[in-house]
């Protein structure tokens, strides 16, 4: 099963106002925008920002449902995933996903 990617879509109201986007999801966009490969190696899914989010759910549990996330495919090792208790599928998510883009799929690294 190919890594699975799931984003925010942008535009969305709520308690507090709008229209927002998430600015993580925006840097990894940034990423998909410069390496392009990237949507046909990953299956990206955009989801709307109320929660619940059942296709987060369904992956890694309700617990774990913040965007990005970057549910790992089952044969990759890699040792700084987080592992969800109630399903056994390892995740990244936020900051922690691009350096797993980087070493699988071969792209640029963020400069320091």
């Amino acid at each position: 099963m190919a890594d699975r990617l799931y984003l925010l879509n942008p535009g969305w109201f709520d308690g507090q106002g709008g229209p927002w986007f998430c600015p993580a999801g925006a840097v990894i966009e940034g990423v998909l925008g410069f390496y392009p490969r990237l949507r046909e190696e990953l299956q990206v899914t955009y989801l709307d920002h109320p929660r619940p989010r059942p296709a987060v759910v369904a992956e890694v549990g309700e617990e774990h449902q913040g965007c990005p996330i970057l549910v790992i495919d089952e044969t990759v090792d890699w040792p700084a995933a987080r592992i969800s208790v109630e399903t056994g599928r390892r995740f990244l998510q936020d900051e922690a996903i691009i350096p797993y883009l980087t070493a699988r799929y071969g792209i640029g690294r963020p400069h320091p």
